[in-house]
């Protein structure tokens, strides 16, 4: 079953190539959604899958990449799916 999530992640996650490393993990767990810069210095994204493939996701979202602070993780769980083809930087 597929969920959508929508996630907001503070901390010092922009300069850090959070997005760009946001999108190779969520295409390496064939992960479909969109990843972008938020004007108050957070990230958010929208990503769809099943919940085994959340899972890790999710655990990674929490640490981000190296040189990233994660102090703050909002997660939103919805059924209704935007069905994106594919992971997009916006």
């Amino acid at each position: 079953m597929i969920t959508r999530y929508t996630i907001n992640i503070k901390g010092k996650v922009q300069g850090v190539y959070f997005r760009a490393s946001t999108l190779e993990v969520a295409q390496k767990l064939d992960l479909h959604g969109i990843v972008k810069n938020e004007p108050d210095g957070s990230v958010s994204i929208e990503v769809e899958g099943t919940k085994a493939q959340m899972g890790d996701f999710l655990k990674w979202c929490h640490k981000g990449p190296l040189g990233a602070e994660v102090r703050e993780v909002k997660i939103t769980q919805s059924s209704s799916l935007k069905n994106f083809q594919d992971f997009r930087i916006i």
